[in-house]
């Protein structure tokens, strides 16, 4: 099998307003995380928020040791979640098999040792640094806690779906949880936000292959855009906004880390604060 672990460092709001388009893209788009026989990670400077897919095709793969975490297993110090962007799969941990229908997300809690990840899944993993173990624990769509924001008429209405949160279960930093657009809406978290205290990443899936998210960043008075395909993700600073628009229908897994996990804890930007 093959390990890919990309660093990234973070950026100050003053130097990303003088990146042009290639240097967004380096810093903030992640891509080709989902490739058969491979785990590709990307290590943040943000949180210390870790990204990745994981794609066993015919095999296993396992996720143990990783040299940039400097522990003897990866979820030495952390927590992880993972999310079944693909068709059935396991994954096995703590020497206890999870069976992860098509989105699907499974929680692995700090000091869980080796992942083995195998069937017909595509798998999206997210983790960050813990204080203390929780269980793990398998919650499926319908153990979710869903919620319905937007209206039709402002383009923007869409199913939430909320997984590692405080209303379902317990966790240190992770807050976990996918938004679907329903038809006809094409906007996601419109009245866009900003929340300091926490760092989060997107993951665009669900897409046709021509089509695109235009994903909005940067500061409220000084945004910055990301076209992004299927299965692209953007790494949203603390200090940005994460908005967008896209052509068709797509889902958005969310993922956040830092001081809290209060949803809710968020500063709202209207529209016409926008620039």
């Amino acid at each position: 099998m093959t390990l890919n672990v990309e660093t990234r460092h973070a950026v100050h709001q003053d130097h990303c307003k003088k990146m042009g388009t290639d240097e967004l893209r380096n810093h903030f788009l992640f891509q080709k995380m989902f490739v058969t026989g491979e785990i590709n990670l990307v290590y943040t400077h943000y949180d210390r928020f870790v990204v990745g897919g994981a794609v066993p095709g015919n095999g296993t793969l396992v996720l143990d040791k990783v040299e940039e975490t400097r522990t003897e297993t990866f979820l030495e110090r952390r927590e992880m979640g993972i999310v079944n962007i693909g068709q059935t799969g396991t994954v096995e941990a703590d020497g206890e098999t999870y069976t992860l229908e098509q989105g699907d997300v499974l929680y692995l809690g700090m000091g869980t040792g080796a992942i083995t990840f195998a069937g017909e899944g595509r798998f999206y993993i997210t983790s960050c640094p813990a204080h203390q173990a929780y269980p793990n624990r398998l919650v499926t769509i319908a153990e979710s806690k869903e919620v319905v924001l937007g209206e039709a008429d402002t383009s923007n209405k869409r199913r939430i779906n909320q997984f590692i949160h405080p209303l379902v279960m317990p966790s240190c930093q992770l807050v976990l949880g996918y938004t679907a657009l329903l038809e006809g809406s094409v906007w996601n978290t419109m009245p866009a936000h900003v929340h300091d205290r926490r760092m989060e990443a997107y993951l665009y899936w669900g897409m046709d292959e021509e089509s695109r998210v235009l994903h909005l960043m940067g500061e409220p008075e000084e945004t910055r855009h990301l076209f992004i395909s299927n299965e692209e993700g953007a790494i949203s600073p603390p200090w940005s906004i994460h908005s967008g628009a896209g052509i068709g229908k797509y889902t958005f897994i969310w993922a956040m880390a830092g001081d809290n996990v209060d949803y809710t804890d968020m500063d709202f930007i209207q529209p016409s604060e926008l620039k």
